[in-house]
């Protein structure tokens, strides 16, 4: 259900805003959908999982609570992070 370590890894690189960040909220956004949509896949096949449905909405919520963030302090960041992971407004 879990990203590995290279693909976390690859996120970081893609996402970051400088060299040593990996942490800035555009990080944070990657990630959490890489794992959302892994979770979704695992739940696909697993209806009646639903300890890791409530996992699935907590990770929705805190992505959704970081994309407002990104938005309030700069909308063209949020329309570029958008479009680069396929995310409906």
């Amino acid at each position: 259900m879990s990203i590995t370590k290279e693909r976390k890894a690859d996120l970081i690189n893609e996402f970051q805003r400088s060299e040593t960040d990996t942490g800035s909220p555009d990080v944070q956004i990657a990630v959490l959908t890489e794992r959302i949509n892994a979770l979704t896949e695992h739940l696909r096949g697993h209806n009646k999982d639903h300890a890791g449905r409530r996992g699935l909405l907590q990770m929705v919520s805190l992505r959704r609570r970081l994309l407002d963030y990104v938005r309030s302090k700069d909308a063209s960041r949020y329309v570029d992070l958008i479009t680069r992971l396929g995310i409906r407004k």
